[in-house]
């Protein structure tokens, strides 16, 4: 894939390396208010290729920092991160962030179409307009989520449920290999639990990799491969009788957690 003439924040789009998980972070340290609190401390863990991880922890464990140290959004203060082998920037068009939906503002008048077209602009940069191929990427991520009668409507217009299925079609339309998925789950009814559970497992078959924020405990045998327990923002050991996944262990017993 070429680079666009002018990319967005100086990316690049490196190749992959053949021999490289989707995701490793090495002792990943990273600080808020001037690197007076820490973050997340010397986290270290590995997503293999076509793998679904469940990251779990309670309210400020860590799970959204690390989630934007991955997507390059916040700075790190020590350690390291890896995407296929490149350092965080040199392959940003195959990372795709979903942030929560409380994140976003629901007021801003674009239209469904409009929002999910935004995930094809990693591809285009400054200078070139969206094409036929990006339309009909948006068009086919649509109908796979259920949303191609709602591209008309205004994003805020829609119902909690189908705004998390906006989200997630505005980063398969990006193409992305490797998904970042910020609490895909949280507050959504049921139907939509399911559309997304049968989405990213479709996704896993066709060699994508994800790593999850989750709270529904209930879902993590079903729905992914292993999991990663963080806690005040460190990798701990999973609870008694939690699901783990193999390879997965804790800190203590062998070195860094490892999950896929």
């Amino acid at each position: 894939m070429s680079d666009p003439l002018l990319p967005y924040s100086r990316g690049r789009h490196a190749d992959p390396d053949p021999d490289a998980p989707a995701l490793s972070t090495d002792r990943l340290t990273v600080c808020y208010s001037g690197g007076d609190r820490v973050a997340l401390r010397a986290v270290s863990l590995r997503v293999a290729r076509g793998a679904r991880v469940a990251l779990v922890g309670p309210n400020g464990a860590g799970k959204s920092t690390l989630l934007k140290a991955v997507a390059g959004l916040l700075p790190v203060a020590s350690g390291g991160v890896k995407v296929y082998g490149n350092p965080v920037g040199a392959c940003h068009h195959r990372v795709a962030y979903l942030p929560q939906r409380g994140d976003i503002d629901w007021t801003f008048p674009v239209s469904v179409a409009r929002f999910v077209l935004a995930g094809r602009y990693v591809h285009l940069g400054w200078l070139r307009r969206p094409g036929r191929r990006d339309r009909d990427a948006v068009t086919t991520v649509l109908e796979r989520l259920g949303l191609a009668d709602l591209a008309g409507r205004q994003i805020g217009r829609l119902s909690g449920g189908q705004q998390q299925r906006a989200i997630l079609a505005r980063a398969l339309a990006q193409g992305a290999d490797l998904l970042l998925l910020d609490e895909p789950l949280n507050a959504v009814d049921a139907a939509t639990r399911d559309a997304i559970d049968a989405v990213t497992a479709d996704l896993r078959d066709e060699g994508k990799s994800m790593l999850v924020a989750t709270h529904d405990l209930g879902r993590l045998a079903n729905s992914f491969d292993s999991a990663v327990y963080l806690e005040a923002g460190a990798v701990v050991p999973p609870p008694a009788g939690a699901f783990c996944g193999a390879p997965c262990c804790a800190p203590a017993e062998r070195g860094p957690a490892w999950a896929g």
